[in-house]
C-alpha cells in the first residue's frame, strides 16, 4: 500500500501526516508513506486546498484533517 500526504508543511499537513501514522498502527498495516511538498506535483492530483490524502495513487480526501477513524475507513476501503 502507497500512501501520500499532500501538503506544503503546513501544520495541517503535519498533524494529517501524524494521523496515517497513528490509523496504520492501529491497524496494525503496513504501508510506504510518502510527504509530497512540491506545489506543482500536489496540483497534478487535482488537489487545491491542502493537505491531500493519496491511497494507492487514488485521492481519498483534501482541504481537510480527517479523524484517525476517517482514515482508517479511508486506508480499509482503499486496499
Amino acid at each position: 500500500m502507497e500512501i501520500k500526504v499532500l501538503g506544503t508543511g503546513c501544520p495541517k499537513c503535519k498533524a494529517l501526516e501524524s494521523r496515517v501514522h497513528e490509523a496504520l498502527a492501529s491497524l496494525k498495516i503496513q504501508a510506504d508513506v510518502q510527504k509530497e511538498e512540491d506545489i506543482m506535483k500536489i496540483m497534478g492530483y487535482g488537489i487545491i486546498h491542502t493537505p491531500g490524502l493519496v491511497i494507492n495513487n487514488r485521492v481519498v480526501c483534501s482541504g481537510r484533517v480527517p479523524s484517525v477513524n476517517e482514515i482508517k475507513d479511508m486506508i480499509n476501503q482503499n486496499q
